[in-house]
C-alpha cells in the first residue's frame, strides 16, 4: 500500500537550465541524488516523455543495494519534470510519482518537489531526511560557477 507524500521547496543560486539538467543527466544524478552514505548508479536512461530510467543506490557501509526505475510522464525544458518511480523490491510495492517544478526567481531558481505514493513501509520522515541530504548535494553541484 502506497500512502506517503513529501514536499520540498528550495532556492538554488543558479539557473533553471542547470537544475533541470542535473535531474536528467546520468553523471549528475549519481553525484547528487543518493543520500549521504550511499553511492548511485544509473543503469539506463531515456529522457523523453514515455522514456524510462533505471538506477540503484548502494549502502556504502553494508553493500546492500536497492534498485528502482520509472517513466517520464512530463518534461517541460527548464520548468517541469514529472516521472514515476517503482522499486524492484516486492516489499516496497506501489508506484510513486515525483513532480519537480522550477521557477526563475531574483536570486536563482525556486525548486518545488512533490513525491507521492511512497510505500507505507518507508517512514515519510526517513524519506524527508534522504531528500534533504540529496538537495544539499544538488546545491553543491549546481551552485558553483566554474569557468569552462
Amino acid at each position: 500500500m502506497s500512502t506517503g507524500t513529501v514536499r520540498f521547496q528550495r532556492v538554488l543560486r543558479t539557473s533553471p537550465e542547470k537544475v533541470y539538467r542535473a535531474f536528467l543527466d546520468a553523471d549528475a544524478m549519481v553525484k547528487w541524488l543518493p543520500p549521504h552514505g550511499f553511492t548511485g548508479k544509473v543503469h539506463q536512461i531515456d529522457v523523453r516523455v514515455g522514456g524510462t530510467y533505471k538506477m540503484s543506490f548502494t549502502n556504502f557501509t553494508s553493500g546492500h543495494s536497492h534498485s528502482f526505475g520509472g517513466e517520464y510522464l512530463e518534461l517541460v525544458p527548464n520548468e517541469k519534470i514529472r516521472h514515476t518511480d517503482v522499486f524492484d523490491d516486492p516489499n516496497l510495492p506501489g508506484q510513486m510519482e515525483t513532480t519537480i517544478t522550477l521557477k526563475q526567481v531574483s536570486c536563482g531558481t525556486e525548486v518545488n518537489i512533490v513525491q507521492s505514493g511512497i510505500p507505507a513501509v518507508i517512514p515519510t520522515e526517513a524519506c524527508c531526511l534522504g531528500w534533504q541530504e540529496s538537495l544539499q548535494l544538488l546545491a553543491l553541484l549546481v551552485e558553483p560557477e566554474i569557468p569552462g
